[in-house]
């Protein structure tokens, strides 16, 4: 369907089906016409490949899915959705909708039923609230997909790809990087969508990593000792970790110096290697 990014359209198509928005649902739809065409080009959308796109909105970014790829599968948890749906992607016959939570879909049955034979990619407008969450599920299931590109706070997004060792990394800055190779695909402005956000947006990629690094031999003790690290960030990977993870610090000071780092280190200045190291010698001197 042509036009799902005008104003006038929009707002006809919401109206005729008594749609309102759902601040609880973050629903902010994109009117800025030369968005979704970028997203679904840069994100993997081409021949060969299978989409799972989450949150459809009205069907805007929908549509340039289906125009390159050669499956889409959209997830909609807002069931008032599905009669605007069935008349925005009416004409295109390679467009599945389900209704319901993402977090709670199983993506690898979703996967090997929907798209034999394709490569994969997952496409997203996510809201806000729930960005971080649907994120480290996508990446933490493993799931056998190539990338996944999504918009997100612009703020959040500097965080996401934040390199490690530098002063934006985080938590799940750690995560991200095992799992993917981040990267800022382009800025997005709030008047490019309706009702308007009070902040911009990015749009981002993850490259999903064929192998995660080498040396890690407990995963979730590694990320919660990633989690621990960041919890207080104005204090030094020794407090913060002792605090979080109610551990002697004298143990945590020993695995620090025993990972080749200055006991006064702060957690934003640790490589991945580094991290690992840290996190490898903390579990065997707390015996976790």
């Amino acid at each position: 369907m042509e036009n799902l990014s005008n104003i006038g359209v929009i707002k006809d198509i919401l109206e005729r089906h008594n749609f309102t928005f759902s601040k609880a649902l973050g629903q902010n739809f994109l009117i800025n016409p030369s968005v979704c065409p970028k997203i679904a080009e840069m994100g993997n959308a081409k021949k060969g490949f299978g989409i799972i796109e989450i949150g459809t909105g009205i069907g805007v970014l929908t549509n340039e899915l289906a125009k390159r790829a050669d499956k889409v599968v959209a997830i909609e948890i807002d069931g008032r959705l599905l009669p605007v749906l069935e008349e925005t992607l009416a004409e295109y016959d390679n467009v599945k909708v389900i209704n319901a939570d993402v977090m709670e879909v199983d993506l690898h049955r979703l996967i090997e039923e929907e798209f034999r034979g394709m490569e994969v990619a997952v496409c997203a407008n996510l809201p806000y609230y729930i960005t971080s969450p649907i994120l480290m599920m996508l990446l933490e299931e493993r799931l056998p997909i190539k990338s996944v590109t999504v918009m997100v706070q612009k703020e959040a997004g500097v965080r996401l790809c934040a390199g490690m060792g530098t002063r934006d990394m985080g938590a799940v800055t750690v995560a991200i990087n095992y799992f993917s190779t981040p990267k800022i695909l382009f800025n997005v402005s709030r008047g490019s969508f309706m009702p308007s956000p009070n902040v911009d947006s990015c749009v981002v990629r993850f490259d999903i990593n064929k192998q995660t690094p080498e040396g890690v031999t407990d995963e979730k003790f590694f990320f919660r000792t990633a989690r621990g690290a960041f919890s207080q960030r104005r204090k030094t990977l020794a407090n913060s970790v002792s605090s979080a993870m109610k551990i002697d610090k004298q143990t945590v000071v020993k695995a620090i110096e025993q990972s080749g780092l200055d006991p006064n280190v702060r957690p934003e200045k640790l490589s991945m290697s580094e991290f690992i190291a840290f996190s490898e010698n903390l579990k065997k001197l707390a015996d976790c």
